[in-house]
């Protein structure tokens, strides 16, 4: 496994990580989870990364089970998890110090866990002052309860502000974002927060590698059974992967498939390995529900040595037509 710095902080995080989006809770259970998890950890993974409102809160609580019955170190952890979504009450959602706060300590129980690695804002909240967000982080901070924040799905104006705002104020400032990032949506990343990353030193937890599975290539032929895109709550996903908008992806995602094999990897491992040549990324978070997947995304950090700048240039010519 390959360890990256979380931006211009001195933590480290694996290449690869996992995350609990979607699956964790719904799609899967915890006996599940736990063989994904020690799949990965076995595999160098030390980086997992939860929300509150995967599941409602119920992703948390695998997770939680898993590092509990797994035994692990806690040092060996880099644990994430986000905040926004978190209840129907009107305190329940958005980023005050108050929802802040009490949305840290809930997700904390739920993960059996005295403190996070990692405290994202999981989306920007236009109802409450950027600098109250940027106080409130801090004082968890303080608190011990997280270690690092940043934010996810946030402006580079919005995180640029913060950044002013915590280096005025004295206050810890967001180390890092994290990003949708994948062959087919590149702009954000590479041109909205360029300056970013040396301004802010800012890290990048990149969520989302393979399209939601569209670059896997299980697409190709129509809907799959037993999908995501086929849960309850998902028509939006399912317009995005099979809808009309997707045919041109689905089109480039089919010329990508003569590179993989002449690489000797599947279509998922060469999006991932894409996304991990990029520098700016300190960590690809991957999805899985079932070991064999877990193992797959692990070996995209092989394929990553072998895209040379004339095999990355084929792919932007594909991706570009």
């Amino acid at each position: 496994m390959e360890y990256r710095r979380l931006g211009r902080s001195g933590l480290k995080v694996s290449a690869l990580s996992l995350g609990a989006w979607v699956t964790y809770g719904s799609q899967v259970g915890e006996d599940i989870a736990y063989a994904c998890m020690t799949e990965a950890f076995d595999g160098g993974v030390n980086f997992f990364d939860n929300a509150e409102a995967y599941a409602s809160g119920k992703a948390e609580v695998v997770m939680g089970n898993v590092i509990r019955r797994a035994g692990w170190k806690r040092s060996d952890l880099v644990i994430s998890t986000k905040l926004f979504w978190g209840g129907p009450g009107p305190n329940d959602k958005g980023l005050s110090r108050k929802r802040i706060v009490e949305g840290t300590e809930r997700s904390l129980s739920r993960l059996q866990l005295d403190y996070v690695d990692l405290l994202y804002c999981h989306r920007p909240d236009p109802e409450t002052p950027i600098e109250e967000t940027v106080r409130a982080m801090n004082h968890v901070i303080a608190q011990g309860k997280a270690l690092y924040w940043g934010t996810s799905e946030w402006s580079a104006d919005q995180i640029e502000e913060a950044g002013a705002i915590a280096k005025r104020e004295h206050l810890h400032a967001p180390a890092m974002e994290q990003p949708q990032y994948h062959m087919l949506h590149r702009d954000r990343v590479e041109k909205e927060y360029a300056s970013l990353y040396d301004a802010l030193g800012l890290g990048l937890t990149i969520w989302s590698p393979l399209a939601s599975g569209l670059l896997t290539g299980k697409y190709d032929n129509g809907p799959v059974p037993g999908t995501r895109a086929e849960l309850p709550g998902m028509e939006w996903l399912r317009e995005e992967l099979l809808g009309a908008a997707a045919r041109p992806k689905i089109e480039k995602v089919k010329k990508l498939k003569p590179i993989a094999d002449h690489l000797g990897c599947t279509r998922a491992q060469l999006a991932i390995a894409w996304c991990l040549k990029n520098r700016r990324v300190s960590s690809v978070i991957t999805g899985a529900t079932k070991r064999e997947q877990v193992k797959e995304n692990l070996g995209a950090l092989a394929v990553a040595g072998r895209l040379t700048p004339d095999v990355m240039l084929e792919i932007d010519r594909i991706l570009a037509g």
